[in-house]
């Protein structure tokens, strides 16, 4: 297959999937399981794992990036990949958390609280836009478009570095408010 039709096959699918996941994530962040009849018990033993994995992510991520500068580029592919997983399962968990539990209100207050919701907000916004730039700059790699996934990657790699690290942070900052 010719390395530009790979990244016209896919960005169809790259579309759909950066509309897809933040509305499905929006909808079924509102949508309890117990409220459509299922004996779902809170899963509060979540959120720690899934912001490890996060900061997991975070590790792959700049082991990639010095993989890649040592030009080990078999390793660099696997931690991306691994990076991409940990991503996925990241949001499987997140998502099955909050379809078990209730929202947990930041309990902080003074120039703290306005931090949290700083690092909250931006969190979110750049991880919706983590996901369209994730998967373009890894089909440029299937592509075999490095001049154009090394252009892209410049960009993806801060923001989803940001996302992976300050998910880690809303964790720390709001954990001592979970009720168990």
């Amino acid at each position: 297959m010719e390395k530009n039709s790979i990244e016209t096959k896919y960005n169809k699918w790259i579309l759909i999937l950066s509309i897809l996941i933040p509305v499905a994530v929006a909808v079924l962040f509102k949508v309890k399981l117990k409220d459509l009849g299922f004996d779902a018990s809170p899963l509060p033993i979540l959120p720690p794992i899934y912001a490890t994995i996060n900061g997991i992510t975070a590790v792959l991520l700049i082991s990639a990036v010095l993989a890649i500068k040592n030009g080990k580029r078999q390793l660099h592919e696997n931690l991306m990949k691994c990076a991409i997983a940990c991503s996925l399962v990241f949001l499987v968990l997140y998502i099955a958390y909050h379809m078990t539990t209730d929202s947990t209100i930041y309990g902080g207050t003074g120039v703290l609280k306005y931090v949290y919701y700083f690092v909250l907000l931006t969190h979110i916004l750049l991880s919706v836009a983590t996901i369209p730039l994730v998967l373009i700059t890894y089909v440029r790699a299937l592509a075999a478009r490095f001049d154009k996934h090394k252009k892209i990657a410049k960009i993806t790699f801060p923001i989803w570095l940001y996302v992976a690290v300050t998910g880690v942070v809303v964790y720390l900052m709001i954990s001592p408010y979970y009720v168990n």
